[in-house]
């Protein structure tokens, strides 16, 4: 079904797709226009694939959803910052199947995540109870939410972050994603400088023939724990972009990841 909408979706050149094939043209200039599209497309179906996939994650049991993991890779970095037993980040860009990449980690570790509420606010609780079945915490967006994140780090806990959402102006700075100045969180930087936790990226990529998913986890660059946030929220960029060029038709292309220009006005190609 996700592969039915996303192919449609392309042949209807919807916003969506609009969007993606800007996104792509941004950060893929060394592609072809024929390049350029065909990407395009298999990103929208995995897109679709990702959406459809929402809901039997959270309907059928935990035990279910975890089954359609099939293979690891990078593991034993997860295993050496759980050993250590000190604080966790883990960064999950919105790449492949992230919903499951939290049921995961539930499983592994206690785990605390930060999320942005809902417009349709009506949804949220029922989110909020599909996301804590395996006793995750859901930490807000807010100052609240933060405090919630350093406390879990302080126990030597996992928290979760989407690191590639756009932040508001007061919690980000300019830094290159892809060579396209993007506004980027500094609350990783913050956290993992003032923390000293172990920092790793994780994605569920989905294979090939309807076979499952491959867990990818990966330590994060260096540098981002670094004072020098500029040089930091580099680091997280780059983070992103190593896991991204494993599987970039299933990233999601679709948000409007530039739509703030360094200059602070809006992104005219996003309209």
């Amino acid at each position: 079904m996700g592969a039915l909408i996303g192919w449609a979706a392309w042949k209807l050149q919807t916003e969506s797709c609009r969007i993606t094939r800007i996104n792509l043209a941004l950060c893929f200039p060394q592609l072809s226009q024929q390049e350029q599209d065909e990407l395009a497309k298999r990103s929208l179906i995995e897109t679709a694939r990702t959406a459809c996939e929402l809901g039997q994650i959270w309907i059928n049991s935990p035990k279910a959803a975890l089954s359609k993991i099939v293979g690891f890779t990078g593991k034993e970095h997860l295993d050496a910052a759980l050993a250590k037993g000190s604080g966790i980040i883990v960064l999950a860009p919105h790449l492949g199947n992230w919903e499951l990449c939290g049921l995961y980690l539930d499983s592994c570790a206690q785990s605390t995540y930060l999320y942005k509420p809902p417009k349709l606010t009506a949804f949220e609780p029922k989110m909020l109870q599909y996301r804590s079945r395996l006793g995750a915490k859901l930490a807000p967006t807010s100052a609240k939410g933060v405090a919630m994140l350093l406390k879990a780090l302080a126990r030597g806990e996992l928290v979760g972050i989407l690191p590639d959402q756009e932040p508001s102006i007061e919690s980000g700075v300019f830094a290159p994603f892809f060579g396209v100045e993007a506004l980027t969180m500094t609350l990783v930087a913050k956290l993992a400088n003032r923390t000293e936790s172990s920092v790793l990226s994780i994605f569920a990529k989905r294979l090939e023939d309807s076979a499952g998913f491959e867990i990818v986890i990966q330590p994060a660059r260096a540098d981002v724990a670094n004072a020098d946030v500029a040089i930091a929220t580099q680091a997280l960029n780059d983070t992103v972009e190593d896991c991204v060029r494993l599987a970039p038709a299933q990233y999601q292309w679709e948000y409007r990841r530039f739509k703030r220009q360094a200059d602070n006005t809006k992104n005219t190609l996003y309209r």
